[in-house]
């Protein structure tokens, strides 16, 4: 078979079909980016076998610098000021990422935080995130992030064999002795305030409960349970096109512990948004509801592009032709493939918007839809999972309520 015909036929597909012109027409408008991911190194230190950078469809890492250099990370932080200056914007976050972000050394993430600052203009407050994967999370860094009031999440996926069955060094040792070494020194109260949270991938071969209890023991402020990156074309291990709901199972038991705590542990984001979600308010993360994603990428190279999670999907789904050095953001909210992501309903597959959960899965993670065809116009590969998964905690927190107005009414006749 020819490249050009193991290509998918992205033109005809979703939402590349999708016309802007007639979104504005109707009277739709973008929201303004909000979040900025800056990969500021492209390489790990680690090779995890799940990794969607490194492992998946897209291989362009090998192709990008290995560090964003100090004359794109000038031309980013020029462009962010812009966006931020010609939208009004009161805050941005700009995340810090990678591969693994740390591996750019404590004085050039000195200099890109600086940059930022000194650019953007002081009506609009920045808050700076650091994902990483903890491995080098030493004295250095931790000063340099107080110093810089840099927030930092650590991927962590329960205890050591659990987290070191995917998790590991490219010789095939485990990273597990090092993160937590990492762990105990960003707990500690010196540093304890920096502590975002800890980003947990789901394998369906972990005890469910041992994994939260090895989670929590870190006492982190929030946990993010994040499901495997697969699609249409390629499912995540376990889920198939049967009638089971392994993931939706292994999150409902999370679940059942997290919610009946006697005291709240922490907060599990995912759980945390449906709760919000059932109650009426707004999403705050992309994997639920139907709220804008106001999220762009920047590449080592000043390539804008879309969210990199959808790297899983496909050679180039990421890409747009838009760069730093010629291209302001707003550029980029005109394109089909943001406008997506930002349209609410319109973006969903006509199962979908049926569902009568639908405005509470939104679809569930845009990047996990993609069907070669149909693009990004489908249900997640998850559908089932999340289905499962909501309508649980919607029985149990509907319960709670309708007990609490019980109490309520009773105290009120006794009163």
């Amino acid at each position: 078979m020819s490249v050009d015909a193991a290509r998918p036929a992205t033109e005809n597909e979703w939402p590349a079909t999708l016309s802007v012109q007639a979104l504005l027409e109707q009277g739709w408008r973008p929201t303004p980016f909000r979040q900025f991911v800056l990969k500021i190194h492209s390489r790990c230190n680690l090779a995890c076998d799940y990794c969607y950078m490194y492992e998946m469809a897209d291989q362009s890492w090998r192709r990008q610098p290995r560090r964003m250099s100090r004359a794109t990370i000038d031309r980013t932080a020029a462009r962010i000021a812009e966006h931020a200056r010609s939208n009004d914007l009161p805050w941005i976050g700009i995340i810090l990422h990678g591969g693994e972000p740390l591996l750019a050394g404590a004085e050039h993430i000195r200099y890109a935080v600086d940059a930022v600052n000194s650019a953007v203009d002081s009506p609009t407050s920045v808050s700076f995130h650091v994902q990483t994967n903890g491995v080098l999370l030493d004295s250095v860094y931790l000063k340099l992030f107080d110093e810089l009031d840099i927030f930092v999440s650590v991927s962590l996926d329960g205890d050591e064999d659990g987290h070191d069955r995917h998790r590991r060094r490219t010789n095939g040792t485990g990273s597990h002795r090092d993160v937590m070494t990492g762990l105990h020194g960003l707990t500690t109260p010196a540093y304890r305030r920096l502590f975002s949270g800890l980003l947990s991938t789901i394998d369906l071969e972990n005890d469910p409960i041992a994994t939260y209890e090895a989670l929590i023991a870190h006492r982190p402020p929030a946990v993010d349970f994040l499901l495997p990156h697969g699609n249409w074309d390629t499912p995540p291990p376990g889920r198939d096109d049967g009638d089971t709901t392994p993931y939706g199972d292994w999150l409902v038991a999370v679940f059942d512990r997290w919610y009946r705590a006697p005291a709240r542990e922490t907060r599990v984001r995912l759980f945390s948004e449906i709760i919000r979600l059932l109650l009426g308010r707004p999403s705050h993360s992309e994997s639920i509801g139907l709220s804008p994603v106001a999220v762009t990428v920047v590449e080592t190279d000043g390539s804008i592009e879309q969210v990199d999670t959808l790297k899983s999907a496909y050679e180039g789904a990421t890409r747009t032709a838009l760069h730093v050095s010629r291209d302001p953001f707003d550029a980029a909210l005109m394109l089909p493939a943001m406008a997506a992501r930002q349209i609410g309903r319109r973006a969903l597959a006509p199962g979908c918007a049926a569902c009568p959960v639908h405005r509470v899965c939104g679809g569930g993670l845009y990047t996990h839809r993609y069907r070669s065809g149909t693009g990004f116009a489908n249900p997640s590969v998850y559908c089932r999972d999340l289905l499962h998964l909501i309508t649980h905690i919607r029985d149990a927190v509907s319960k709670d309520v309708a007990d609490y107005k019980r109490k309520a009414s009773s105290r009120e006749r006794s009163g």
